[in-house]
């Protein structure tokens, strides 16, 4: 167990951010997922820019790679433009 005042403060720290962490990196991942069954193009361009700020978003903030956020960002908008 942490010693030092400074260890235990860096330990709740980090537990605070992972749980914050996860609970954005949650919501973005079923955002993209609920994006990816919707069939309705319309539907699916209004949630297209909402999924691709939050993902950017994420990104800024080092949640997840920007790389994969331009990934996700890609394989989305190939998935609104070929709806009906």
């Amino acid at each position: 167990m942490a010693n030092h005042q400074s260890s235990i403060k860096r330990i709740r720290q980090t537990n605070a951010r992972r749980l914050h962490n996860r609970y954005y990196a949650k919501t973005a991942r079923n955002a993209v997922r609920v994006l990816r069954a919707t069939q309705d193009k319309a539907e699916a361009q209004a949630l297209y820019p909402k999924v691709c700020s939050m993902l950017d978003r994420l990104a800024k903030k080092n949640i997840i790679h920007k790389n994969k956020a331009g990934n996700l960002k890609s394989k989305l908008a190939k998935h609104v433009n070929g709806l009906g």
